[in-house]
């Protein structure tokens, strides 16, 4: 394999999928979630280790990257916005801290919400890049962390943009070790594409058994005539709002729901969510509808880690520390 890497707070393995598409292999993973523990067992016969706070850096194999979707919601903008005062989720930052110090991996790629970045006036994200730096988008920091040097890059990059049909926001923090290049490396952010992906061609259509019942249409859904909820089918050529891991709620503001079923308005199907994910047709869901909706809602878009990782790992092979990668195009939702 052209390079080794570990799966934190790996959720169903979105960045899973991504990096071994690019020739990586997993040797390592976590999530304490024993539902998604469930669904990324049955994808990749393979059981994540459980609650990270309780496992020794040192316990951890070698890696080239380390990847991390770390828990978002001490950061999100729907959330208490309580960041690094968060009980428990907020300092989970400092574990994946503890495991650069310990393993000192050539470059890894962190995901968060959108949110992260002007979260308490921007002091949150800059305490993380602060951290993790020796320099921040080509600037160079003069700061005192002789444990962990990495020349990091940032930027919110939009799963629309990159070949899938749903808007879904999220801050991309990337870095390459000191030890690969004592000079900023030439890494760059994919560009988005030109061509857009739209809904309407993944509506499935005589699909049952997601349907909305009348009454809660009536009493709810529509009970104003304000243009919402978002509302789709198969001539639709919009990208639809973000999914939440809270969907199953039926929430009028934040969900989108698609003509037609029993009661002509149902939820969306299990196949429509993978393909504004970015997720194979063939990945297999084994837990309940609630579940699913909340393993997709708390996922990363495929397609989106696997050009931000293409790109890392093309850069890394600049300096003969990785195998130079011979895929050149994402295959956009079948990555």
């Amino acid at each position: 394999m052209s390079f080794l890497f570990a799966d934190l707070f790996a959720g169903i393995g979105g960045f899973r999928i991504a990096l071994e598409s690019l020739n990586g292999k997993c040797i390592f993973s976590s999530e304490w979630d024993k539902y998604a523990q469930l669904t990324y067992a049955a994808n990749f016969d393979d059981i994540p280790h459980g609650d990270i706070t309780q496992i020794h850096p040192s316990k951890i194999p070698d890696i080239d990257i380390l990847t991390a979707g770390f828990p978002c919601q001490p950061f999100s903008s729907i959330g208490k916005r309580e960041g690094f005062e968060h009980p428990t989720q907020g300092t989970l930052f400092y574990n994946v801290v503890k495991i650069l110090k310990e393993k000192k991996p050539k470059a890894f790629i962190l995901e968060n919400v959108e949110g992260l970045v002007t979260h308490d006036g921007g002091k949150t994200l800059s305490i993380i890049l602060e951290t993790l730096s020796i320099s921040v988008n080509g600037q160079y920091l003069f700061l005192c962390q002789p444990e962990i040097r990495y020349h990091v890059f940032w930027s919110i990059l939009d799963a629309k943009d990159y070949g899938v049909p749903q808007v879904r926001k999220r801050i991309f923090i990337v870095g390459i070790s000191e030890d690969i290049s004592t000079d900023i490396p030439d890494f760059r952010f994919p560009i988005p594409h030109l061509s857009k992906e739209f809904i309407g061609s993944y509506v499935e259509e005589n699909v049952s058994g997601y349907s909305i019942s009348k009454h809660l249409q009536s009493s709810y859904l529509f009970k104003i005539d304000d243009g919402r909820p978002e509302l789709i089918d198969r001539e639709s050529r919009i990208q639809v709002k973000t999914l939440c891991s809270t969907y199953h709620k039926i929430q009028r503001l934040t969900g989108t729901f698609v003509k037609g079923g029993e009661t002509g308005i149902r939820l969306l199907s299990e196949n429509e969510c993978k393909a504004i994910m970015g997720y194979p047709q063939s990945f297999i869901i084994p837990v309940s509808r609630t579940q699913m909706y909340r393993q997709f809602g708390n996922s990363v878009a495929v397609p989106v880690v696997h050009e931000v990782a293409r790109n890392l790992i093309n850069c890394l092979a600049k300096y003969k520390v990785v195998k130079e990668n011979p895929i050149k195009k994402s295959d956009l939702i079948n990555v």
